[in-house]
């Protein structure tokens, strides 16, 4: 497979992933846009796929010229950077590094999986399958060890917010990137008090309580591009068509229809489901 359609399916799931749990945070201050009714369905799903998902192709963290990003200047997190350029440009100044390793950069071609954090992976003996993919992306807190026979032992990203962050050091794997997918204000202030190693204020408005370190050097440290939480969000989920459905007021969640989404992706041949739990 291509290198660039790899990545695109990778970030393709991953952000559909991301999108369909945090949508909530920022959707109300969205501006509103006009959509084709026809695209979508009651709920604001995408009803067709087809090979050119992406409008552009783009890098997939936040780096120096990020500034010249004109998608992602006009919206608020998670969907833009609007109000953000200061604290980004100071957490870039410090992690100077926005690629993958560079021995991952190296390869012509990545074999990418998402391990979500469902039961569906329990007893199914992925592990050791898990771990033969070049990229490994788990999310938030899932947990790895004394899990390692189901859910593998090998994590090449963590991408998460600070609330979803890991909160007891011990539970980190050795090596791993560390990405924030920014949702909301206060989550690259956050980013910023960790690479900076500065006190974290429990008052900066977060919902629940948010780790205070992550022991990883600022140089292991990424911004997921919201670029692609936006196409995700506004070409693929409709958002906000429907009036704001999805992810406004109380409901945040429809699991069966998600679900359906994600057999679309599969059926398409944009994912590959191990577990055929989907």
């Amino acid at each position: 497979m291509g290198l660039l359609v790899f990545m695109r399916n990778l970030l393709l799931a991953l952000c559909l992933f991301l999108v369909l749990g945090f949508l909530y945070y920022s959707a109300w201050k969205l501006h509103l846009l006009r959509w084709e009714d026809s695209k979508y369905d009651k709920l604001g799903f995408l009803l067709n796929l087809d090979s050119k998902l992406f409008s552009k192709p783009a890098p997939m963290f936040l780096d120096d010229s990020f500034r010249k990003w004109a998608r992602i200047r006009d919206f608020v997190p998670p969907f833009g950077i609007k109000g953000q350029d200061n604290l980004i440009k100071a957490i870039l100044s410090a992690t100077k590094d926005y690629r993958l390793t560079p021995a991952l950069d190296s390869l012509s071609c990545r074999r990418c999986i998402i391990v979500g954090n469902g039961g569906v992976l329990a007893n199914k003996s992925l592990g050791l399958k898990i771990d033969d993919y070049d990229v490994v992306v788990r999310l938030n807190s899932a947990p790895v060890k004394g899990f390692e026979k189901d859910v593998g032992g090998k994590t090449t990203l963590r991408i998460t917010y600070p609330e979803g962050a890991i909160q007891k050091m011990e539970q980190y794997e050795k090596d791993s990137l560390f990405v924030l997918a920014g949702f909301k204000w206060q989550d690259f202030k956050w980013l910023k008090y960790i690479v900076y190693k500065e006190k974290v204020s429990a008052s900066d408005g977060f919902w629940k309580s948010v780790a205070t370190r992550v022991p990883r050097e600022p140089h292991d440290i990424r911004i997921l591009n919201p670029y692609f939480i936006q196409e995700a969000a506004f070409s693929f989920i409709g958002l906000p068509f429907n009036n704001g459905l999805m992810g406004r007021g109380s409901w945040t969640h429809n699991i069966q229809r998600e679900k359906e989404f994600l057999r679309k992706l599969v059926k398409a041949r944009v994912i590959t489901d191990l577990t055929s739990g989907i």
